[in-house]
This record gives C-alpha cells, structure tokens and sequence, in this order.
C-alpha cells in the first residue's frame, strides 16, 4: 500500500500561484505568492518558505530583487530536514535543494557583476552536485551549474537565455 501524502493547502496555494507565473501571470503570481509569504512569517514552515521564495525569485527580472528571495530559499532550507520534505514527497532529500539554490544565487551574483562572489556561490553548487537526482531535473541543473561558471570566467552578465524571467523554460 502507498502511502498518500498529507493535504497540505498552503503548498496547493503555492503550486496554483506557480502555476499562473508559469502561464504569464507573473504580476498575479507574485501577488498570491507574496500574500502566502505575509501569511508564514519569517518563522513559517521552512518547506513552504524555501519553496514560494525560490519560485518567487524567478518571478523577478531585477537580480537584485531575486537574489533577496534565492538567499531568503537558502536560508529556509537551512531549517529544513528530511523528515519534513519526506512528508511532502517520500525520498525527498534537503541536500538536492542546494545545488539548484546555490546555482540562483551565483546567477543573480554574476549578472549584478559580483563575479568572485558568484564564482565562490557556483562553486558551492559544484560541491553539492553530488546530491542531485539522475534524469531530467539533474541533468537541467548540471547544465545550468556549467553555463553559469562559463558566464562568470567571461565575465558576461546578460541574463541567460533559459532564465524563467527571459521566457525559458528552465527552473533553476
């Protein structure tokens, strides 16, 4: 018998807001994320709060704005346990968070022009890479690791072209 996962309306209401930045709706997306986010507090349960500040950053085209949100993701997966991200999804593991979270930041860091801070930040996604899953999600994220370090040793900082904000599809 599979075990069926725990109602969680707070993460159905991030998932519906993801949903409609993910359909254009950036403007609605992050009006709903950012009333869920007022409704946690900065004491919330830290898979909600990693999880609406990471899909919040991607709904910022400033980097700036989204490197606010990416720190605020690290520092709730830093709160984060297994227990509690196996309770949203069995095997969910909190090391797979950080490649991905440390990719964001090292981006944002690159295309504000910090390119030492972003180099030590893509690094520390290099050092994690270990922890991702074979596969598609992996895959997306080794690759976002290798462009991103390729951004910063050419010291580019033209946003990326599979950046959610440009009108990709990837979700770094």
């Amino acid at each position: 018998m599979t075990a069926t996962p725990a109602v969680d309306p707070t993460m159905d209401a991030i998932t519906a807001a993801v949903t409609l930045g993910h359909e254009g709706e950036t403007a609605r997306a992050r009006q709903a994320l950012l009333a869920i986010w007022e409704d946690l507090g900065a004491l919330g349960d830290p898979l909600h709060r990693c999880t609406l500040a990471h899909y919040l950053a991607d709904l910022h085209p400033d980097p700036a704005e989204a490197l606010i949100w990416d720190v605020r993701a690290l520092d709730a997966a830093g709160a984060l346990t297994d227990d509690r991200a196996g309770e949203h999804h069995a095997g969910l593991e909190v090391a797979g968070f950080y490649p991905s979270l440390h990719l964001n930041i090292a981006d944002n860091l690159r295309r504000l022009g910090a390119f030492d801070a972003a180099a030590v930040q893509i690094g520390k996604a290099e050092e994690r890479v270990a922890a991702l899953p074979q596969g598609p999600y992996g895959d997306m994220i080794r690759a976002g690791i290798r462009g991103v370090r390729e951004a910063i040793a050419a010291h580019d900082t033209t946003p990326r072209s599979s950046s959610p904000t440009v009108g990709g599809s990837e979700e770094v």
